[in-house]
């Protein structure tokens, strides 16, 4: 881990900085594509000022960047002096990659460009899909998102699936006995039957903070603690810039831990704060099948909401302030398919509770977001971009053996 006063930013990925290692070219590829793609950098001076590298390096670097179709050249920056200097983007066309993200209460797949926008999607709410459900309903749809937007399958550079650890054995209400079918089944061939992309899977947690730390607040602030509301409870840790997986690869799970309040009966803290929890919290009159239909209930129905949200910054306050203490995060953020406005409101309630404790210097605030309910599928999406072509520790460790 850098020290607070490194030199060498980290901006959504591993530090950028390059190495000279003997036949470590592809690492410093990756990291002068990564500066491009995040903004940090657009020139060839500016890239080797970031990275480490020679201005020759980068040079030889952008040009097969070019070649390989994932840069742009976007125009001369006019300075005060001497020429000219050719300005860099990423293009957005570079490549292509499918996220998905299976979870209790739905389906979602995106279509991610290498820009990090997302240009199709589709999501089917169905309570408990089975893998054969899961197998319909991807074989069904990529193809088709593909079609919709003139996307070469070529173009494809692999396949992330989001999915929560453990899925079939976390008791949660009214899973049915045929869902422990996932215990016998191996996802990535269940997913590979009718293409030949590699597929990569992620904890669905740990895939949303990878996609914030891509596309969303992470980018500007690379140590964060990641809290997604799901059918479930879960967390994921990024440490500047590079996702802290701990020892046996089940960091952040923060809907595990124990819980102990005469407000509630709940065992751990998934099961009061969790969408499953919300909805046996409003009871059969106002559960929803769509969290987005949440904003739209009745009045009574939304002081139930309001009254679980109270509870839930209650549950969360001290979990939360460990976390600050021992990790020291600059935020936390929340996510997951509850509507905006009710982030806003848990994360405001959190806050409240949380401010009672000003002993506490090192307090991370709770923020929404910026990926909401598609960041597990937008961070599945970018499993394969990282493996291909941006940096990371592995990266770097495997250039290092080649």
């Amino acid at each position: 881990m850098a020290s607070r006063n490194s030199a060498k930013t980290a901006h959504g990925g591993a530090s950028l900085s390059g190495t000279n290692l003997e036949r470590a070219g592809d690492y410093n590829q990756r990291v002068a594509l990564q500066s491009i793609r995040i903004g940090a950098a657009k020139t060839k001076q500016e890239v080797a000022a970031l990275t480490g590298l020679t201005v020759p390096a980068i040079t030889n670097i952008t040009n097969r960047l070019i070649e390989d179709g994932l840069i742009l050249e976007a125009g001369k920056l006019h300075g005060a002096r001497g020429q000219p200097a050719m300005t860099f983007a990423i293009n957005p066309n570079g490549c292509f990659s499918i996220g998905l993200n299976i979870d209790r209460d739905h389906i979602t797949i995106v279509l991610l460009d290498f820009a990090g926008q997302v240009r199709a999607r589709v999501s089917k709410e169905i309570a408990f899909a089975s893998p054969e459900d899961v197998s319909a309903f991807f074989e069904a749809s990529w193809k088709a998102l593909l079609k919709t937007k003139g996307v070469r399958a070529d173009r494809i550079v692999g396949v992330g699936v989001a999915i929560p650890d453990d899925i079939a054995n976390v008791e949660l209400p009214h899973r049915p006995a045929a869902y422990e079918a996932w215990n016998r089944v191996d996802v990535r061939e269940l997913l590979s039957r009718r293409h030949d992309l590699p597929v990569m899977l992620e904890n669905d947690a740990a895939a949303a903070a990878l996609g914030e730390l891509h596309f969303g607040h992470g980018m500007r602030k690379p140590s964060f603690f990641y809290m997604l509301i799901s059918s479930g409870l879960g967390g994921g840790l990024v440490v500047e810039g590079e996702y802290f997986r701990g020892a046996q690869g089940r960091s952040g799970e923060l809907g595990f831990l124990p819980v102990r309040s005469e407000r509630t009966s709940a065992a751990t803290l998934q099961d009061a704060v969790s969408l499953s929890a919300l909805n046996e919290f409003l009871g059969d009159t106002y559960a929803v099948g769509d969290p987005g239909q949440l904003a739209d209930l009745p009045a009574e129905a939304q002081a139930r909401i309001d009254a679980w949200i109270d509870l839930a910054a209650d549950l969360l306050r001290d979990p939360l302030i460990s976390i600050s203490c021992l990790i020291n995060p600059q935020a936390v953020y929340v996510g997951g398919r509850l509507p905006e406005a009710l982030i806003d409101k848990l994360a405001a309630a959190v806050t409240q509770k949380l401010s009672a404790r000003r002993s506490i210097l090192s307090m991370a605030p709770v923020y929404r977001a910026a990926l909401a309910a598609d960041a597990p599928a937008m961070g599945a999406a970018i499993l394969p971009i990282i493996e291909r072509f941006l940096p990371s520790r592995s990266a770097l460790r495997n250039t290092e053996q080649a």
